[in-house]
């Protein structure tokens, strides 16, 4: 097999490949005895079809998947001998065809990772961020959680809503005097407080009394999920059939005790305070990261092939959708504008493959490594942040793409803390 290597641009390069005859008739030869054991032909046993008969019905059939074969293995045996560095499958032409008596060529142009070659990354300007946790922000997180823990109960010896109460309502609209999806339901609870109906708040609710029934008019927002009623006004009749209030749990032991987190309120604020405090590192440590891979940028001028950037905005789509169905919002339903979104995300993905590009070179040329004994350590924090066994972690990353993965990120954050080390803060 013959290779020739023309250099595109940094980050594309185009290989001429041109693969002997014997190789493709050995190939041919293989497809052939292949397909003769499978096909039934009238007059013939099966797996005794001559070859010449075949071919009569299934040239362009087999030589179509032979072309497809010698190009895939072609093309593999010559980006690993030749240390090409492929980003993406390759775009091949192939004008030649498959002849008898000539070699098979095809060309195939690709997307390569480029050489980084990393400059001027000592005294990286940076910004010491703020990790103290502050008493207010501990009582601020408290009532956050008493009021999650709020429960509603019933309202004794008071039949009239009042502003702040929740009610039990039924409830049925219309638009232009029609039906529409969901104008109608039972044992609904909304909140006598302002804001938007649609987010269960009806202020105007106020002063009618249990039993009784009261009508408005409510204009949907023009970007609401229902194209029935999108931007239209709807008539709703609301029948209060009972009233409750919010109950805020004390501020006690027993308060504690009923998270489930602690036994004593004073345990209780250690570990908001611990878990404020984590957070606010970890803030702290991606803002460091971000500043680094903008400096970074800025002293180091280089392409980064589509392909990779690409992959990246792909990765951070399926975080935000993830993000999305924790918070129990379905992605199908928002009327995503994909090509949009992709679009936005495009400069920021940009930004971090050049800057994983830029800490993978630096790691190299500063030769900064991970060990066994580095990745079992991570594991074991992995394992204390998730509150779970070490062995289930362990299991995830059992496999070797996994483990592999892992070892890159810790290579990473170490290159990382090597750069901040030599940063100037300010």
């Amino acid at each position: 097999m013959k290779v020739q290597i023309e250099e595109l641009s940094p980050i594309e390069k185009k290989l001429s490949i041109e693969v002997e005859n014997s190789r493709v008739i050995e190939e041919l030869t293989r497809a052939y005895t292949a397909l003769g054991k499978q096909v039934k032909l009238p007059g013939f046993r099966q797996g005794k079809v001559p070859r010449r008969i075949l071919e009569q019905r299934y040239r362009e059939q087999v030589e179509d998947e032979v072309i497809q074969r010698v190009v895939q293995n072609a093309w593999l045996e010559a980006a690993r001998e030749h240390k090409v560095e492929a980003v993406a499958p390759p775009q091949v032409t192939n004008n030649s065809g498959l002849k008898a008596d000539a070699p098979f060529t095809f060309e195939a142009r690709v997307e390569v990772k480029p050489k980084v070659e990393p400059k001027n990354y000592e005294s990286l300007p940076l910004i010491r961020a703020a990790t103290q946790v502050e008493d207010k922000e501990v009582d601020d997180r408290l009532t956050q959680l008493r009021e999650s823990m709020a429960r509603l109960e019933n309202i004794e010896g008071r039949d009239t809503a009042q502003m702040g109460d929740f009610a039990t309502v039924d409830y049925q609209a219309s638009v232009d005097g029609k039906d529409f999806p969901g104008s109608k339901a039972d044992d609904v609870t909304v909140e006598l407080a302002p804001g938007e109906l649609v987010e269960s708040n009806v202020a105007a609710l106020e002063g009618t009394k249990v039993g009784e029934a009261k009508e408005l008019d409510y204009s949907f927002p023009a970007d609401y999920r229902v194209e029935d009623v999108k931007g239209k006004t709807a008539r709703f009749k609301f029948t209060v059939k009972g009233l409750k209030k919010k109950v805020i749990p004390e501020l006690d032991d027993a308060f504690a005790k009923e998270t489930g987190e602690a036994q004593t309120l004073e345990e209780l604020r250690g570990k908001i305070r611990a878990d404020l405090e984590q957070g606010k590192r970890n803030k702290a440590q991606g803002e460091e990261r971000d500043a680094l891979f903008k400096a970074l940028i800025e002293r180091n001028t280089f392409e980064v092939p589509k392909a990779m950037v690409e992959r990246t905005i792909d990765n951070m789509l399926e975080n935000r959708l993830r993000a999305m169905a924790r918070m129990g919002m379905d992605p199908r339903q928002l009327n995503l504008d994909f090509a949009r979104l992709r679009e936005d995300l495009r400069e920021e993905a940009t930004q971090e493959v050049k800057g994983a590009l830029l800490i993978e070179a630096i790691a190299q040329k500063e030769n900064i490594q991970t060990s066994d004994a580095d990745v079992e350590k991570k594991l074991e924090e992995l394992a204390k942040e998730a509150k779970q066994d070490i062995s289930v972690v362990r299991k995830y990353f059992k496999g070797a793409n996994e483990r592999e993965g892992l070892s890159l990120r810790l290579r990473e954050e170490k290159t990382i803390e090597f750069l901040k080390g030599q940063a100037k803060y300010s």
